[in-house]
């Protein structure tokens, strides 16, 4: 599965890179994600919790950022293995960031590879999942660099 998208922040290209380069801060924004910890500057593991349908998952995630070139794109490849669930979650996400009128576009493309009884959850529900998500971060990105009202 593919997925492609846009999101338009009201910050310069270098701050909005910065956050999206901060692992802590990037896994804020994704709803279910915990336990994140470094092993090195460029490798991760996390846990993510989700319900996709109704059924709930709990996976163990590790990520590597692949390409890190600022502030104009990253490349991060994931994997996940599902507790309890026999298959794999594998994905390489691109974020390219672009600036005009002191407002960052963040042009994304996400290949996501499913194996195992998450593949035969059937991709319209998989698809509707990751539309959610991809909203929520949306929302979290852009809440970032909203003025704090006093």
């Amino acid at each position: 599965m593919n997925f492609d998208g846009q999101i338009v922040v009201k910050a310069p290209r270098p701050a909005v890179f910065e956050k999206l380069s901060n692992p802590r801060f990037f896994a804020s924004c994704i709803e279910g994600v915990g336990d994140l910890q470094e092993i090195d500057p460029t490798h991760f593991t996390a846990v993510l919790e989700t319900r996709v349908a109704y059924i709930r998952f709990k996976f163990n995630i590790s990520v590597e950022i692949a390409e890190s070139e600022a502030p104009h794109r990253i490349v991060a490849k994931s994997e996940g293995t599902p507790m309890g669930v026999v298959g794999r979650l594998t994905s390489t996400s691109t974020a390219t960031l672009s600036e005009a009128d002191g407002e960052t576009t963040v042009a994304y493309s996400i290949e996501v590879a499913l194996t195992g009884k998450l593949g035969s959850i059937g991709q319209p529900v998989l698809r509707s999942k990751a539309k959610e998500l991809e909203r929520q971060f949306a929302a979290n990105l852009k809440a970032a660099f909203e003025p704090v009202n006093p």
